[in-house]
């Protein structure tokens, strides 16, 4: 495996595409690395990469099979839009470590299908490469395939999800997978997220295969199976955040406290504030709205940004339309077209409404366009029964590497002590 010399042997975890990511653990300023959080903890942690994309819902409004008539507010991340277009070391794990910077600039520059699953730029200003459909499958039904494309890294965890709740309920009627991306990404009407491969719609799981259509779901969904699928998203994916209504919310809490999860475990899901797994969101009483993190994915369309006047189809930048625009003026302050523009966006017409987002074929490389900061994947929050009781030795061992408290060991009856410099079995894999 082949390093960049900018991150450290000890920081690197690398995976293949579309497998799940690895985490390294926290190090301190002495290089010593950090304990695990407890449960209790964890509702007060806040990693780099949640304030990077502020997960603060407005509106997003759709039904279960027909496209609302309104543009929805999306999700904000003005937050993770501010790193201009400029080398940054990785300050975590490097989930693209596979790739020197030499092997990653021959494979853009001869076929960029060799590389994966690529999600470019931000949810609410990206686009995707070398997507992938969610298959057809007897455990859900894809309701609109034409926009049921995400990362390899994104499907893969609808499926793990989806299929955990299969076996632990086996008759579960087939659930409803709505809305991913287009397959090149970009401006999805009337979202503003669902533009880089990683938000999914799904819908409710109810008593038979056929949706309620009542406005009041919450009192006919399967709360059972419901919280099923959220636990198996919290459990089995790295999923940045979970958008739902908030009297849906109340019933999945309430029905998982009933049957004896931990009550500090869902407080740190539901009630923990801007630190919340769960959040509400007006107009999500009908469905799940998913944001998954894509380490290898992320990383690689970072990595790829200043690389894009390489390859002449891909070198595209996204705009945002502000008061005063033109389709003219954007094309000549872009050294673009207005004919490139409106072909790229599927535009009849030259009208621009204020807050959309453009995608802007370029002549040259953009020495100024915004791109996301190496990504970090945060510890996945497991419920107490699920992370390890050992309280296991710290110390670097005999190979410089350190243990990883993000993933947990399988549980034991007793603490275990690991020798100084044996090694401590934890599992790295997520």
């Amino acid at each position: 495996m082949e390093t960049p010399a900018a991150t450290p042997p000890a920081q690197v975890a690398a995976a293949a595409p579309g497998q799940p990511q690895q985490a390294t653990p926290p190090v301190t300023a002495s290089g010593a690395p950090t304990a695990m959080p407890s449960p209790a903890e964890v509702a007060a942690v806040v990693t780099d990469a949640a304030v990077r994309e502020n997960p603060c819902p407005v509106d997003e409004e759709e039904d279960d099979e027909a496209t609302a008539a309104t543009d929805d507010e999306g999700v904000s991340e003005e937050g993770e839009m501010q790193a201009p277009l400029a080398p940054a070391a990785p300050a975590g794990p490097l989930y693209t470590a596979d790739l020197s910077d030499e092997a990653l600039t021959e494979a853009w520059k001869k076929d960029p299908s060799t590389l994966g699953s690529m999600s470019i730029g931000f949810v609410e200003s990206g686009r995707q490469l070398n997507s992938v459909r969610v298959p057809d499958d007897k455990d859900w039904l894809v309701v609109s395939p034409e926009i049921a494309y995400g990362t390899q890294e994104t499907v893969d965890y609808v499926a793990a999800a989806i299929r955990a709740v299969r076996a632990q309920y086996p008759n579960v009627p087939p659930l409803r997978v709505n809305r991913l991306s287009t397959k090149d990404g970009g401006y999805l009407r009337p979202h503003k997220s669902h533009q880089n491969g990683r938000d999914v719609d799904f819908g409710f799981y109810y008593p038979t295969a056929e949706p309620v259509r009542e406005r009041e779901r919450e009192r006919y969904i399967d709360v059972a199976m419901n919280w099923a699928l959220v636990r198996s998203l919290v459990v089995n994916t790295d999923v940045q955040m979970i958008l739902v209504d908030k009297r849906v919310m109340k019933v999945l809490y309430d029905y998982a406290l009933s049957i004896g999860e931990d009550k500090v475990w869902l407080d740190s899901l539901f009630n923990a504030g801007f630190n919340s797994l769960i959040k509400h969101a007006r107009r999500h009483r009908d469905h799940f709205h998913v944001r998954f993190f894509n380490g290898r994915a992320q990383e690689l369309g970072r990595r790829v940004a200043p690389l894009l006047a390489l390859q002449p189809d891909q070198n595209l930048m996204m705009y945002r339309v502000r008061n005063g625009d033109t389709l003219g003026g954007i094309a000549l302050r872009h050294n673009s077209s207005v004919v490139a523009i409106k072909k790229a966006n599927r535009m009849r017409n030259t009208f621009l409404s204020i807050g959309r987002r453009l995608v802007i074929p370029l002549k040259g490389p953009c020495t100024h366009c915004p791109i996301p900061p190496p990504v970090q994947l945060p510890p996945r929050r497991l419920p107490p029964q699920a992370q390890t009781p050992a309280l296991v030795n710290t110390a670097p061992a005999a190979s410089g590497k350190l243990p990883n408290p993000c993933t947990p060991a399988a549980p034991a009856p007793t603490p275990v002590a690991v020798p100084t410099g044996a090694p401590s079995g934890l599992s790295t894999g997520r």
